[in-house]
């Protein structure tokens, strides 16, 4: 059953991977918000990206799956975020380590910030 993420509470232009966003000021720091995401492959799109293997090109079963990943790990960090008062976050990473065969872990990390306009 695929996990439905209640709304972001600030716009994702409002994230970004400098230290700085462009035509604001930063007037408060939060410190270090995150969203993670532990996803496993199932049976079937194991199978089903082997056999793409064979062909060749891009696996498309595993980069639909971690961009999903990533996306949901993107949204969490966006909503811890908004928890802690912040209406944006600076310095934004991703991380990503397997945890154990078939299983990842992706990490959305960064600053949450308060900005005003410059």
């Amino acid at each position: 059953m695929p996990v439905t993420l209640p709304p972001t509470p600030f716009h994702p232009s409002m994230v970004t991977t400098a230290f700085e966003l462009p035509g604001f000021r930063v007037t408060r720091n939060f410190g270090v918000v995150r969203g993670i995401v532990v996803r496993s492959r199932s049976i079937f799109g194991t199978i089903g990206a082997g056999l793409q293997t064979i062909v060749g090109g891009n696996i498309t079963i595993y980069t639909d799956l971690c961009e999903k990943t990533r996306n949901d790990a993107f949204v969490m960090m966006m909503q811890h975020a908004g928890e802690r008062g912040a209406n944006a976050v600076i310095a934004a990473r991703y991380d990503s380590n397997e945890v154990m065969n078939g299983v990842t872990e992706v990490l959305a990390y960064g600053t949450a910030v308060f900005v005003e306009p410059a």
